[in-house]
């Protein structure tokens, strides 16, 4: 029973790692457009971005799943989305909204005066960004960035709520056949996955410690 069960868990893990890296990428690079946008001279953009960013912040990331996955169902008669692209397209609108205010608080503590440096030494705005400012807001935004990473683990959890078979839906199915210890067994995994990311952070941050801000 008890490799039955472990084989079980790690097929759900199988996905839970699948729903992490995918909104991990995705939210990264969407997360940085976000936060340009609501940094924009345009104001009529940075309302749409800010109005979104406040409404993803304020409601819970299980009712955003059920919303995208049965909404279209409901209004359009048509299945939109599978159940695993409903979770995927959910968690990188949740993520990359964070993502996008710890971008632009990394981005906005830089002073102008290193903005101005790089002008004074004929750099083009690209440059500056990517050789000056980069490099600090990255060595600045790496706890709070941790931070969200390892509750994104937590969060795959989620997606057992629209019946997606990762690590808690598999545990909870062995739970209904009167077994509760695989329900804690399944802790085990993320506790080693977020051990691991724990110890990548830390790799992280030693390399940027010479970079003093």
């Amino acid at each position: 029973m008890f490799w039955q069960v472990t084989l079980s868990l790690l097929e759900g893990f199988g996905t839970t790692c699948l729903i992490f890296i995918v909104t991990l990428a995705a939210s990264l690079v969407l997360g940085l457009l976000i936060a340009f946008g609501t940094m924009s001279r345009y104001k009529w953009l940075r309302a749409i971005l800010k109005t979104l960013i406040w409404v993803i912040r304020g409601t819970p990331l299980m009712l955003q799943v059920m919303v995208i996955f049965y909404v279209p169902g409901l209004l359009f008669h048509v299945n939109l989305f599978t159940r695993l692209t409903a979770v995927f397209v959910a968690f990188i609108i949740n993520y990359s909204c964070y993502f996008s205010e710890i971008y632009r608080g990394g981005i906005q503590s830089i002073s102008r005066g290193q903005y101005e440096a790089g002008q004074v030494l004929g750099m083009t705005r690209a440059q500056i960004f990517f050789r000056v400012v980069l490099v600090q807001v990255i060595k600045r935004i790496i706890p709070p960035m941790s931070n969200e990473v390892m509750t994104l683990v937590k969060d795959t959890s989620l997606a057992r709520v629209i019946l997606v078979e990762e690590i808690i839906k598999n545990a909870e199915d062995f739970v209904m056949r009167g077994l509760v210890w695989p329900l804690f067994y399944s802790a085990v995994f993320y506790l080693v996955f977020v051990g691991i990311l724990t110890l990548a952070f830390r790799f992280v941050e030693k390399r940027l410690a010479y970079f003093k801000v």
